[in-house]
């Protein structure tokens, strides 16, 4: 945690912040260790508060050992009645996440300060040793999960039974929820990227799209899986090998220093090549980490990996 709030303060010396104020789930996590879902973070070169309301306190005390914890009746007051106390006037506020209400809010009772704004996400970018850790269990979990599914599966099964086996096993390997709305999509049903499970009876020779993950102690996984019910015909056969060549092709390609959007065309021009560029309108991949996409991004629009 204390490298995380270095991290921070650097940023903050940049951009000439006295303090920041921090209510982004993903961000509190990461710089406090707080997971619970109400709270903000106050954070100044000579103060960490985390000001929440009753329900939290004690899980506040347990998982912020570096800060102050601070209980709030009226937020707005509280908050106001810290920030006078620290004695700070230029304050960064995550304009990507307060909404505009709640700057509003935040100018009502902030009267004698001056609202920066600014973005912190691209902090939680780079891993760290137990992030990855972290993000591999939630991976693991997933991963273990399918196995079980791929013997459970048959042929006149609902997508909606087939998702909810799938999500009991992934909380029986140890997840706290799953990382999105499992999506489970067979048959024509396939052709929808983000196709949630519906009442569709999965039918042999079906396709079978799932794409699925796991939440870890606040990280995620995604995983996106094809299999067949039954025997293939020649046709999925040659589909599934350009997707896969192509998947292979790109994860070859990954690499410090290199550019996602290029990432994305090795394996993109794999698929235009072989005659299906125009139904690959999705992007190659995405980072993972306490949100499900983060950065990087692997796309035609993708400038760092």
């Amino acid at each position: 945690m204390e490298k995380r709030l270095i991290k921070l303060h650097k940023f903050m010396n940049e951009h000439k912040l006295e303090c920041m104020l921090i209510q982004k789930p993903e961000n509190r996590h990461y710089f406090s260790g707080f997971s619970g879902s109400a709270g903000i973070l106050l954070i100044s070169n000579h103060s960490n508060l985390l000001l929440t309301d009753f329900r939290y306190i004690e899980q506040a005390t347990m998982q912020a050992a570096q800060y102050e914890i601070v209980r709030y009746h009226t937020i707005g007051k509280t908050l106001t009645e810290m920030i006078n106390k620290l004695g700070v006037s230029q304050i960064g506020f995550e304009s990507d996440f307060v909404t505009y209400d709640g700057y509003q809010e935040l100018i009502n009772n902030l009267h004698s300060v001056n609202l920066v704004p600014v973005q912190l996400d691209a902090l939680r970018m780079v891993k760290d040793e137990s992030e990855i850790a972290l993000i591999k269990k939630a991976v693991k979990i997933a991963d273990n999960a399918f196995s079980r599914i791929v013997s459970f599966i048959k042929p006149g099964m609902t997508e909606q039974e087939v998702a909810l086996e799938l999500e009991y096993y992934m909380r029986k390997f140890g997840a706290e929820k799953p990382a999105f709305d499992t999506i489970m999509a067979s048959g024509k049903r396939g052709a929808l990227p983000h196709g949630r499970a519906s009442e569709k009876i999965i039918e042999l020779g079906d396709f079978v799209t799932m794409d699925f993950g796991a939440v870890y102690h606040g990280y995620h996984s995604d995983i996106t899986r094809t299999i067949c019910m039954g025997k293939a015909t020649a046709k999925q056969k040659e589909i599934y090998e350009i997707v896969l060549a192509a998947q292979l092709a790109g994860v070859q390609a990954v690499a410090p220093g290199r550019i996602g959007k290029d990432v994305d065309t090795v394996s993109r021009n794999i698929i235009i090549d072989a005659g299906f560029g125009e139904f690959f309108g999705h992007g190659l991949g995405h980072g993972l980490g306490l949100n499900i996409h983060e950065d990087p991004r692997l796309s035609p629009e993708a400038f760092s990996c």
